[in-house]
């Protein structure tokens, strides 16, 4: 059996753009079908702000891998049962909110690495080892070497110490919450002071040498200013707003066609 490789490790080294995702919070598969036939590269199955369980959580992963979009997986903590079964259900990362300092970096560590520089206890026959038909070696590899761990960066102290949180060995990549980040200053997201911040984020990721995302809309000119701040993948949007976004459009083109009052209808 081949070496499985990262789907998302790959679109990041991809030049032709930042790799681009959306999040997942309605617990139906065909969402994870459509995302994929519209080319995006990721997707974060939301488990801190949607309605999705862990079993509805195991077949968007399972749907995503077998229509060839990764399946990175936001748990509400770093609570090691919960983040040991999103990883053996085959997610290839998992992203933690609100993380502030290098120890709630470190306790992300601690959940998702196998020993010695984690707890993550082992579960080859589990859909990450295909079943117990991955050799054991492996399916360590795969955890060791290919699984991320995004920690996303959402306050003023979480940007203070993100050059030390990027730099915790086991720590792949930041993500800016700027929403968060501009609520817990009291300020509005366009706001300087929180324009400032985003940008020493970035900075701080980069120093680290680790790749830094958002969030943002899902339109072009976000993607170029998500580039222009120096993100390397962003999200756009999410399936419920696309979708939302999308039955809006039909029903405002519906109604721009007159409809005639024929003789016999008035």
């Amino acid at each position: 059996m081949s070496a499985r490789t990262s789907l998302f490790r790959a679109a990041l080294a991809q030049r032709r753009g930042p790799a681009l995702g959306t999040w997942v919070k309605i617990p139906a598969t065909e969402v994870v079908e459509l995302v994929a036939l519209a080319g995006f590269d990721f997707v974060v199955i939301d488990l801190e702000h949607s309605p999705i369980d862990l079993e509805s959580a195991f077949r968007l992963i399972g749907t995503a891998l077998h229509t060839g979009v990764s399946p990175i997986v936001r748990v509400a903590d770093p609570h090691p049962g919960l983040v040991q079964r999103v990883l053996d259900a085959g997610a290839e990362g998992v992203m933690f909110p609100h993380v502030d300092t290098v120890e709630q970096a470190q306790a992300a560590v601690a959940a998702v690495r196998f020993p010695p520089r984690g707890t993550r206890g082992v579960g080859a026959t589990s859909r990450a080892g295909a079943w117990g038909a991955t050799p054991l070696a492996e399916y360590l590899r795969y955890g060791r070497e290919e699984v991320v761990l995004i920690a996303q960066v959402e306050s003023a102290t979480g940007v203070r110490n993100a050059r030390e949180i990027a730099s915790v060995d086991g720590v792949d990549a930041l993500l800016v919450g700027a929403a968060d980040l501009a609520v817990s200053e009291g300020r509005a997201p366009d706001d300087p002071a929180v324009t400032t911040l985003i940008a020493a984020a970035v900075q701080a990721g980069r120093a680290a040498g680790v790749p830094v995302g958002n969030a943002g809309g899902a339109t072009a000119a976000s993607v170029r200013a998500a580039v222009e701040t120096g993100f390397t993948f962003t999200l756009l949007s999410n399936d419920a707003t696309l979708l939302g976004t999308a039955a809006r459009a039909a029903v405002d083109a519906g109604r721009t066609v007159p409809f005639p009052m024929h003789e016999e209808s008035r």
